[in-house]
């Protein structure tokens, strides 16, 4: 077998492999002979039938199997010993064809796409700047008032307020404002503060029980798909509904907040360590700063990829990789749809050849004891979601069952070096601190 490379440029590359009998012929014959002690004919003892007979049935086949072996051998083994950086896999020339009949050289060929050579360098020389979420008293406010309306306590008020639920038979009305015979008729549950209008808030405001209010369907709700629940109706029909509705108040619920105390304290923080409101809203004000860091570490790390990218943007072999995405796709893929996304397929490429450049550059490896630790606190912190400390053993034995789950091994490594690409940034990097409201750090406008 003779194997030889011609560069096409610097992102392109042809292999040409090239066998001959003495590289195939055993191969065949071997394969021949397993077909040949398998085989049952009629008019053969099994094991029996001539080689020439199975040759002469199963030969094509035979050969074109052996002959894909030796290539995928060849080709893998040619790209490891010549430590070629490919991306995808390497593709058959289209314009390839063999005489399977007469063949007894073949030559095959192959489009290789080359990985694109550039540098990284990740110093102090490059700044960013890293914010932080400023934890004012406004923001300490707003988790204290979820936290008491987590924790609070139901009850039901003679007066309807706007965060109030209220309980309803719902009656439609005919033109006439009379409830329509054979018209639609609910006993449901609606939130105030969920209503599309204001004019359907305010005539729900204020209600008490027994009272009658009438809306039009169309104030209640701004999907069809809410109000069909809410009225127990196809979304179909409730999307060309336009009626009254008559609302006979039966009851009114409330989630009042719970007590700034010792009760909600210990309640929060089990330890009893919180006695005071201004210990409570200081400890508040820690977790929110901790929780936070998560955040700017995700929002610099984006910086930083999207600023590689874009100066680096190593090229790529565009063709090539449309090709080898078509070829590889468990789905059939139209021109439209591959040129439609391949920007930002290429974009993600172009981040894992540069991501994979940083951590060969700086020796950055994840150990199997490290991926094990870390399916540990996977498999710790998913118990502690539902209130659960499990044991050591029952830790080691999902640990162990998680590591065998391929996807989820890949997640586990992928996080972990993730991790240690964010420490080398949050290292090498020279990072310009900025606090930032927590409106201006989201996105979100301002009312």
């Amino acid at each position: 077998m003779n194997i030889t490379k011609e560069n096409i440029d610097n992102l392109n590359a042809v292999v040409t492999i090239e066998i001959g009998p003495s590289d195939y012929e055993k191969r065949v014959d071997d394969a021949i002979k397993k077909i040949q002690h398998k085989a049952s004919i009629p008019g053969f003892r099994p094991g029996k039938v001539p080689a020439g007979m199975i040759k002469k049935m199963h030969g094509k086949s035979v050969l074109a199997d052996e002959l894909n072996k030796i290539l995928s051998d060849g080709i893998n083994n040619y790209i490891v010993e010549n430590k070629l950086e490919i991306l995808g896999n390497p593709l058959p020339k289209a314009d390839d064809k063999i005489d399977w009949e007469n063949g007894k050289a073949f030559t095959f060929k192959y489009d290789l796409g080359l990985a694109p050579s550039f540098e990284v360098e990740v110093s102090d020389k490059t700044a960013f700047t890293y914010e932080v979420v400023k934890i004012d008293n406004e923001l300490i406010d707003k988790y204290v008032k979820d936290v008491r309306k987590n924790y609070g306590k139901p009850s039901n008020p003679e007066v309807a307020e706007e965060r109030d639920v209220v309980f309803v038979d719902i009656n439609e009305l005919d033109e006439a404002g009379e409830i329509k015979a054979g018209g639609i008729f609910k006993s449901t549950s609606i939130g105030i503060d969920r209503l599309k209008s204001d004019v359907a808030k305010k005539k729900l405001i204020g209600v008490k029980k027994e009272d009658k209010v009438v809306i039009n369907c169309k104030e209640l709700y701004a999907e069809p798909v809410e109000l069909s629940v809410t009225l127990g109706i196809d979304k179909e029909v409730a999307e060309t509904l336009n009626c009254n509705l008559q609302l006979n108040i039966k009851n009114i619920a409330r989630m009042d907040d719970a007590e700034m105390n010792e009760e909600l304290f210990n309640k929060v923080y089990h330890d009893g360590s919180i006695k005071t409101e201004e210990e409570f809203r200081e400890k508040v004000k820690q977790e929110l700063a901790s929780m936070f860091v998560q955040d700017s570490d995700r929002k610099f790390f984006t910086e930083v990829e999207k600023t590689l990218i874009d100066t680096i943007n190593p090229a790529l072999p565009e063709e090539f990789l449309k090709r080898w995405i078509v070829a590889s796709n468990d789905k059939p893929v139209t021109m439209e749809q591959l040129n439609e996304e391949f920007g930002s397929w290429g974009r993600s490429m172009k981040w894992k050849l540069i991501e994979n450049k940083i951590i060969k550059n700086n020796n950055l490896t994840v150990t199997a004891d490290e991926a094990t630790e870390e399916a540990k606190r996977f498999v710790k912190s998913h118990f502690a979601r539902y209130g659960q400390v499990p044991d050591e053993a029952e830790v080691e034995k999902t640990a162990v069952t998680l590591l065998k789950d391929e996807k989820q091994l890949e997640k586990i490594y992928d996080g972990l070096y993730y991790n240690k690409i964010l420490n080398l940034f949050k290292s090498k990097y020279k990072l310009n601190n900025k606090e930032v409201s927590y409106n201006e750090f989201f996105g979100i406008k301002e009312k």
